[in-house]
């Protein structure tokens, strides 16, 4: 249920501006590994992250790093923060070097007992628009979880896939990524405040940047389709260092199953539409 001090939150909006810069597109291409698109071509898919960060001074961040809720973000202190996943459509692609906004709204706040106990689910809209037209449309669903073990393993069989390919993420990577999408959660970085206040082993890898991964493994192993929907979920993180597999298979006509995996279970699974 949502109570009456989170529910002071619900509606609450916030508009962001953004040029899409060029430069900030190299740096992302890099932390890629691909080719940086040209001022005026189409910014790749789910690279938007990157981009409309309202920053904030460090004395106005929380414990873990991010802005100190109470914010645009409802107050939920005393919890650990997690991108729990997320639903996009693809209307019209966002060009390098123009102008453009976002307009976020916070759409629903959930409170639900988990096996780990008392989970916060805050889910968020944010619609992009550049030249007076809707390119994506996304919610994205945050979670704020009562302090306790993560969950590092989980069950269930892998699937025969289409595809597979393999990734090494490193503390370099994970570092890149933070800085492009201006991120200062504590958990992909730090390792003494991971592993001693949130208790994972080491870093953890981004939700965002796995279902980037995924998408982009897709797009390359399914020529000639263009996305028009995306779907994740986060079913646990993956961590830096231990090396994790990208996969896809068929859906129906034109969706993908795709899953991001290692020895320890499933971790993301995502669905794209064509």
């Amino acid at each position: 249920m949502t109570t009456n001090l989170y529910g002071a939150w619900l509606g609450k909006q916030e508009t962001s501006y953004d040029d899409l810069p060029c430069v900030l597109v190299k740096r992302i291409a890099a932390t890629m590994g691909v080719s940086a698109p040209n001022n005026g071509d189409p910014l790749p898919h789910l690279w938007h992250w990157a981009f409309f960060q309202e920053p904030v001074i460090e004395d106005l961040t929380g414990p873990d790093g991010h802005p100190a809720l109470g914010q645009f973000m409802p107050p939920v202190d005393g919890r650990n923060r997690m991108w729990a996943g997320g639903r996009l459509s693809f209307l019209s692609p966002l060009l390098v070097g123009q102008p453009a906004e976002r307009r976020s709204e916070v759409k629903n706040i959930v409170e639900k007992q988990g096996k780990s106990g008392s989970l916060v689910f805050v889910t968020v809209s944010h619609q992009y628009w550049q030249n007076s037209t809707l390119c994506i449309d996304e919610e994205q669903d945050i979670v704020y979880r009562a302090p306790s073990a993560p969950r590092l393993s989980a069950e269930g069989a892998i699937p025969e896939l289409n595809w597979q390919e393999s990734v090494q993420p490193s503390s370099v990577m994970l570092f890149r990524y933070s800085a492009v999408t201006f991120n200062s959660h504590r958990i992909h970085y730090d390792y003494p405040y991971v592993t001693n206040t949130e208790g994972y082993p080491n870093l953890v890898v981004h939700g965002p940047l796995i279902a980037t991964m995924l998408l982009h493994s897709c797009i390359r192993n399914t020529p000639n389709k263009e996305p028009k929907k995306f779907e994740f979920r986060g079913v646990r993180p993956l961590i830096q260092g231990t090396q994790f597999n990208l996969g896809g298979l068929t859906h129906s006509a034109n969706q993908y199953d795709l899953l991001a995996f290692n020895q320890d279970g499933p971790a993301h699974q995502a669905r794209v539409t064509f």
